[in-house]
């Protein structure tokens, strides 16, 4: 994602302080995977940065723990097929029944043939903001924007063979955007059990890992968020333990404090919903170790899996 500049490294605590910090904000739901990440990453990268965006502090232990595993499709998956051509689910029995969820893929494709139409500004309450940006790229020209359809359209499939009813925010059909106002818009319409808006980053080299962008409490014109902060955060932990578990990804190295959880009230995204949205940003695609997960089908369904087990596990409980 590149609607701001990523925050630069800062000093590195030490292990201690860093292992403390990380196991608060996974929780139940995310103790296996935090586990497995930590047995993969002993060697050397110990430690992330000291945050610089508000208030990525852990909450408490007691949320509630992930359901059932979800169906492991092979990972050659693309996540189409049946179950991703209609919107509601196809199990009417299965866990999610009932559950609305709605998948935002950040960007688009076509973005940068409009340069003027998404540098319009909109209102996103507090302020105004980009209608929407091309998003970053690998080295390579991967683009953010064709990564996160793809990933959108496995998470769909996992989740609607669920019996969820599962939207996107847009499917490559439309020539820009939509803005962002729109995104948020379409989430709360839906009264969604969960919006989750799926992105890459696009921060310096060295910079590693993934993170979850919550909601501030915000307040002012249309923008009111005092509602979904807290079941914001509850998504973004299930989200957490249960991405680490299955890429064996490690949460950011440069914000976050190691938590994988980013606060942000600069994201119109979602000052704007009035439903539970979070942001995911899978990696990092100006690194070249990240670049290359990103670019692998097979973990792109893995990032799938995921997801849909971190939102199946928050609307279990």
């Amino acid at each position: 994602m590149s609607y701001d500049e990523s925050p630069q490294p800062a000093r590195r605590p030490s292990r201690r302080r860093h292992l403390t910090l990380a196991v608060a904000a996974l929780v139940p739901t995310g103790l296996v995977g935090w586990l497995v990440w930590q047995g993969m990453s002993g060697s050397g990268e110990d430690g992330a940065s000291a945050a610089t965006a508000a208030g990525a502090t852990a909450s408490s232990a007691a949320a509630s723990p992930t359901g059932p595993a979800t169906p492991r499709p092979a990972a050659s998956d693309p996540g189409g097929g049946a179950a991703d051509d209609v919107p509601g689910g196809d199990d009417p029995a299965g866990p999610l029944a009932g559950k609305v969820v709605v998948i935002d893929p950040g960007h688009n494709p076509r973005n940068k043939d409009h340069p003027s139409e998404i540098n319009e500004k909109v209102d996103i309450g507090t302020a105004t903001k980009e209608c929407d940006t091309t998003g970053t790229e690998t080295d390579s020209g991967y683009t953010e924007a064709e990564f996160t359809l793809d990933v959108a359209h496995r998470l769909r499939a996992l989740l609607v063979r669920q019996g969820a009813t599962v939207t996107y925010t847009y499917d490559n059909d439309r020539p820009y955007g939509p803005c962002v106002d729109e995104r948020a818009r379409i989430g709360n319409e839906a009264k969604a059990d969960a919006v989750v808006s799926v992105h890459a980053d696009g921060s310096a080299p060295g910079n590693r890992g993934f993170h979850v962008i919550l909601p501030a409490p915000v307040k002012g014109g249309d923008a009111d968020t005092s509602a979904i902060v807290g079941p914001s955060r509850e998504l973004g932990e299930h989200i957490v333990g249960n991405f680490v578990r299955e890429t064996g990804s490690a949460p950011s190295n440069y914000l976050g404090d190691g938590t994988g959880l980013d606060v942000r009230e600069d994201l119109g995204g979602l000052n704007l919903s009035t439903v539970p949205k979070v942001f995911l940003e899978c990696g990092n695609m100006r690194d070249s170790a990240d670049a290359a997960l990103l670019t692998d089908a097979e973990w792109r369904q893995k990032a799938a899996r995921g997801l849909a087990d971190g939102i199946g596990g928050f609307l279990k409980k």
